[in-house]
């Protein structure tokens, strides 16, 4: 069988019903399924049991010679939490228990690490092991995401295959219950269908014009096509950047999503607050030749249309993935 953890989230749910699109249905799903608000994205999923995040190690520990693979997408995501312990106990010791008890029944591994572990860019974007040690993220949701790269890195015992994703800027369907974490397209649908306009946030840099910070979106459909890659090919193991690999500005995303709701562009500016201005990026893009390199041949959505196709065919109707 097939675990995936954080089935319920934005990624995992994607990724379960890709699974499914390709015929696999033998599938352990694990989350902490208190939170009723993610139960409709698991609606017409097809899996064999759900696991509580928090039985999931010991249920692991006694029935790993049953499981084929492990998706660890599950984790605590909230970059404006600042309470270390928390991250400490749900993103950095979870997954070290996950590593440890994977690498004890040989399971290959993939598991969800993040851009922000990048901090502002200092050393780039790129998914070299060697620069790591030197990341400095800007919140303790990163550090979290960059302690867990480190010591995997540092592990003498492993997996047979594993690989940490570095996921960029994600959007997509399914994202509904994550609040102010949703991506910017949501917030922007949500925000034009009330008001007619968009407010973006103003730039505070001189190298940037007023919504044209940039970001590297990747389009979730086609995150979850890199994942199924991994399971199949099993190349060399390893941190892989999981971008587009082409930065686009927040004035195209926003743009797009008024042009997709058939809507008149209305876009005006506020200022960055100033608790976060100190940290704010104004440019990330992945480094994507590793991934290309390891044969992945799929191509990916450009903004155009993977905004068209999110709008259009889920946000409008309120229609999951």
């Amino acid at each position: 069988m097939i675990v995936v953890t954080g089935a319920a989230g934005f990624i995992g749910s994607c990724l379960v019903s890709r699974l499914n699109d390709l015929g696999i249905t033998h599938i352990t799903i694990v989350d902490d399924f208190s939170n009723t608000d993610k139960e409709h994205n698991l609606v017409g999923k097809k899996y064999s049991q759900r696991i509580d995040r928090g039985a999931f190690i010991n249920w692991l520990k006694s029935n790993g010679d049953n499981v084929e693979f492990v998706y660890h997408i599950g984790a605590r995501t909230d970059t404006a939490e600042f309470d270390k312990a928390i991250f400490d106990e749900l993103n950095l010791n979870y997954s070290k228990d996950v590593w440890k008890w994977c690498t004890h029944y040989k399971i290959p591994l993939v598991y969800a690490s993040s851009a922000a572990t990048y901090g502002l860019g200092e050393h780039g974007y790129k998914d070299d092991h060697k620069i790591v040690d030197k990341l400095k993220p800007l919140n303790p949701y990163g550090d979290s995401k960059n302690d867990f790269d480190k010591w995997v890195l540092n592990q003498h015992t492993k997996p047979p295959f594993w690989a940490g994703l570095k996921f960029f800027n994600v959007y997509g369907p399914n994202e509904y219950h994550k609040g102010r974490m949703a991506s910017v397209i949501l917030h922007a649908f949500r925000q034009i269908n009330r008001t007619g306009e968009m407010k973006l946030f103003r730039s505070h840099n001189p190298e940037f014009e007023d919504g044209k910070q940039k970001r590297d979106f990747i389009y979730v459909k086609d995150v979850v096509n890199i994942c199924y890659f991994l399971m199949d090919k099993k190349p060399e193991s390893g941190l892989y950047n999981v971008g587009s690999g082409k930065a686009r500005t927040f004035l195209d995303l926003t743009n797009n999503t008024f042009d997709s709701m058939n809507r008149e562009r209305k876009v005006s500016f506020i200022d960055t607050p100033e608790d976060i201005r100190d940290k704010y990026q104004y440019f990330t893009e992945a480094s994507i030749n590793k991934l290309i390199s390891a044969g992945y041949q799929k191509g990916f959505h450009t903004l155009e249309q993977g905004v068209s196709d999110y709008v259009e065919n889920y946000l409008m109707d309120h229609k999951y993935y």
